[in-house]
C-alpha cells in the first residue's frame, strides 16, 4: 500500500490531481484507513491506464465512463475495447500529423544549412522539388502531403 504523497511522486503530479481523480470515481474501491487514502497496485495500475488516455486526449468524465465499464465486469469488453481502439487511431493520427511537422523541420533545417552555405536560396530554389537529394525529397514530400 502505498500513501497518496507517495503516489504523487512516483508519477510526478500533484497531490490535489489525486484527489480530485477520487473524487471523480476513477478509484472506486480505493481503501481507507482512518480517512487516510491507501493506493494499492489496484488504484496504481489504474493510475498508469488514467494518465495514458489523458495523454490520449481523452477527458476525465470519459475515463469515468471506461472506469464504471471496469466495474461492470465482462459484459463491457466490447465497449471497453472499442473505447481503445478509437483511442488508437486518434494516436495514430495524431503521430501521423507530428512525423509530418518533424519533417519540415528537418527539411527546414537542411535548406537554411544550404542558404548559409550558399550565402543565398537562389540554388534552393532552383532544386526544388525534383531536384533536391533523395533523402531529403522523401522529408519534403511527406512533410508537403495533406
Amino acid at each position: 500500500m502505498y500513501s497518496i504523497g507517495q503516489v504523487a511522486e512516483m508519477f510526478g503530479m500533484p497531490i490535489s490531481t489525486l484527489r480530485y481523480y477520487d473524487k471523480q470515481g476513477l478509484f472506486p474501491n480505493m481503501e481507507r484507513v482512518s480517512g487516510i487514502r491507501k493506493f494499492s497496485e489496484t488504484e496504481i495500475e489504474a493510475l498508469r491506464v488514467i494518465e495514458c488516455l489523458k495523454k490520449a486526449g481523452m477527458e476525465i468524465r470519459d475515463i469515468k465512463q471506461f472506469m464504471d465499464w471496469c466495474k461492470e465486469g465482462p459484459v463491457t469488453y466490447p465497449q471497453r475495447k472499442a473505447m481503445f481502439e478509437e483511442r488508437k487511431a486518434h494516436m495514430e493520427a495524431e503521430i501521423t500529423r507530428m512525423n509530418r511537422t518533424l519533417d519540415m523541420l528537418k527539411f527546414k533545417c537542411w535548406y537554411y544549412e544550404q542558404a548559409i552555405r550558399d550565402g543565398n536560396e537562389e540554388k534552393l530554389a532552383a532544386m526544388i522539388p525534383n531536384e533536391l537529394p533523395k533523402d531529403i525529397r522523401a522529408i519534403y514530400d511527406s512533410s508537403h502531403e495533406k
